[in-house]
Formats: C-alpha cells, sequence, structure tokens
C-alpha cells in the first residue's frame, strides 16, 4: 500500500484515504476567439509522459482539499507534495 503525505494534514496516509484527480497544472483557454477546440483540449487532452508527472489529488476521507504532487509514473514513487497554487518543485528525473 501507498503512503502520502496530505500537504495540509501534514501526515502520511494510506492511498485508500486519496483519489486521484487528474494532472496538475493545466492552462486554461482564454475566452478570446473560438473557445471550443481549446476548451476540447484543456479538458480531455492530457499528456502521458513517462517519468516524472505532476497531478492533483484529493484527501476525501481526510481536510478534503486537493493538493498536487510529483510523482515518477513507471516506478510509482511519490517525489514531492504540495498545495495546490503553488509552482511546481523541481524534482529532476528521480525515481528511478
Amino acid at each position: 500500500m501507498l503512503l502520502i503525505h496530505c500537504p495540509y494534514c501534514q501526515e502520511d496516509r494510506p492511498e485508500l484515504e486519496f483519489r486521484h484527480a487528474g494532472e496538475a497544472h493545466v492552462a486554461r483557454p482564454s475566452a478570446e476567439g473560438d473557445p471550443g477546440p481549446a476548451v476540447a483540449e484543456a479538458l480531455y487532452l492530457r499528456t502521458n509522459n513517462r517519468g516524472v508527472v505532476f497531478e492533483r489529488w484529493r484527501h476525501v476521507h481526510g481536510c478534503g482539499r486537493f493538493f498536487n504532487a510529483a510523482r515518477h509514473s513507471v516506478s510509482d514513487k511519490f517525489l514531492a507534495f504540495y498545495e495546490t497554487g503553488a509552482p511546481k518543485p523541481d524534482v529532476g528525473e528521480g525515481g528511478r
């Protein structure tokens, strides 16, 4: 079982308390011009990189808040946890 650290509760808790909420740091489209294709891209197209990925998580069975995490997609190792709105941390290629 994975332990996930909630940056708000300041505790490591089992993964069963959390829900994955998609890719983090997704840019929202501007309202200018024809927003249709830009909205579709923002909602449905995601990167699927091998290596470090930045994700949103929600502590459903705890504080209920969203936060971001950096995770290596191959090893499934979490590299950093940080509050929503904070910039991406520099984690390099960690997790290998």
